[in-house]
C-alpha cells in the first residue's frame, strides 16, 4: 500500500511540475519540465534525505557524542524489528524531531537539542518510537520526496515570475504567472495534506506500541505543541516545504505557508493515545516530569533525561 501511495504521489507531483512547465513555456516548457521531473524523481529517491538533513543543520551523532539518545534509539529499533537508523542532532531550541530515508535500511532520525532539554526520558523514547514507526511504515520516502518536489515547485514558479511566462498563445502571461505562483505551491501543499493526517495517526499508534507507553508520547506531543509556536525554528521557516516531516508543525504560523496545517490537531492525537492507553491498560496520567538539563549544540552530550 505504501509503495502505491509513493507511486501516486510521484505521478501527481510530476504532472503538476509538467503543468507548470507548460504554462510557463508552452509545449517546449512541458518537455523541459518532464525531463527535469524525471531527474528529480531519481535524485529525490537517492538524495532527498541528505538534502533535508542539510537544510536543518543536522549533525550525525554516535555513542560518543550522544550516548544516551543513541542507546534509546537502538533499544527501540530492536524492539520494532528495524535496523539501527543513523541518529542526528539539530542545534535548535525548538523541541521537535523527524525521520527520513528511502527505506528502513537507509533511514535516519533527527532530534533537536530543544527536545532533549524539554522532555524526560520516557517522552523522548515516545517521540523516537513515533519516528521509527514512520520508518517501519515506509512513510519516510513519501515525506522526503514530497518535501523535495514542493520546494522545487515553488522554485520553478518563482522562475516563471522572473521571466513573465510564455507570452504567446500557449502561454499565460504575467497575470497568469502571478496566479500560478499562488496556486501551484498551494496544490503541492494539498498533496502533502492528503497523506499527512492518516500517516501521523498511524505513526502515533505504532509508536505507542513500540515504546509501550502511549501516554508518554501524549505528554511529549502536548509539550512540543505548546513550545513549537513560542520558540521559532528559523531553518523550518526558510524551508516550509519540510514542515510536514516533523512530529509537530515547526512553523510559527506567521507565514502563508502555515495557512493549512499538514498535521492533525494535537488534541485529537492525544485523544487517540488515551484510547490506546486504555486498550493497553496503561496509565492515562500525563507525565509531569520537570525540565531537564541543557544542551549547547549538536556535538554536546545530552544531559538530564537519562540521569
Amino acid at each position: 500500500m505504501n509503495y502505491m501511495k509513493t507511486a501516486i504521489l510521484l505521478a501527481g507531483m510530476t504532472a503538476l511540475f509538467m503543468g507548470i512547465g507548460a504554462l510557463i513555456g508552452g509545449q517546449q516548457g512541458m518537455l523541459i519540465a518532464l525531463v527535469f521531473a524525471a531527474g528529480m524523481n531519481l535524485f529525490s529517491y537517492w538524495n532527498s534525505d541528505k538534502m533535508v538533513l542539510s537544510m536543518h543543520g543536522a549533525q550525525q551523532a554516535d555513542e560518543q557524542t550522544a550516548p544516551e539518545l543513541f542507546q534509546v534509539v537502538r533499544e527501540l529499533s530492536s524492539r520494532a524489528g528495524l535496523p539501527m537508523p543513523k541518529v542526528y542532532l539539530m542545534d535548535n531550541p525548538q523541541p521537535n524531531a523527524f525521520a527520513t530515508g528511502r527505506n528502513p535500511e537507509n533511514a535516519a532520525v533527527a532530534a533537536t537539542t530543544g527536545l532533549l532539554q524539554m522532555l524526560n526520558k520516557d517522552e523522548i523514547a515516545g517521540v523516537m518510537a513515533h519516528e521509527l514507526a514512520h520508518i517501519k511504515n515506509r512513510d519516510t520516502l513519501i515525506m522526503t520526496v514530497t518535501a523535495t518536489f514542493a520546494g522545487a515547485i515553488s522554485m520553478v514558479t518563482n522562475f516563471g515570475m522572473l521571466f513573465g511566462g510564455n507570452r504567446n498563445n500557449n502561454g499565460i502571461g504575467m497575470i497568469g504567472t502571478i496566479a500560478m505562483m499562488i496556486l501551484a505551491p498551494l496544490a503541492a501543499m494539498i498533496v502533502q495534506m492528503a497523506i499527512s493526517r492518516t500517516r501521523e495517526y498511524a505513526a502515533d499508534r505504532m509508536g505507542a506500541e513500540i515504546s509501550g507507553q502511549p501516554m508518554a508520547l501524549a505528554s511529549a506531543l502536548n509539550k512540543i505543541s505548546g513550545a513549537a509556536h513560542a520558540i521559532p525554528n528559523e531553518d523550518a521557516e526558510r524551508n516550509p516545504a519540510t514542515a510536514h516531516m516533523f512530529i509537530i508543525n515547526p512553523l510559527s504560523g506567521e507565514r502563508m505557508d502555515n495557512l493549512f496545517s499538514t498535521h492533525p490537531a494535537v488534541e485529537n492525537r492525544i485523544a487517540q493515545l488515551q484510547q490506546i492507553a486504555g486498550e493497553m491498560g496503561a496509565t492515562t496520567r500525563m507525565s509531569s516530569a520537570p525540565r531537564v538539563g541543557s544542551v549547547t549544540g549538536p556535538k554536546a552530550r545530552p544531559r538530564g533525561p537519562w540521569g
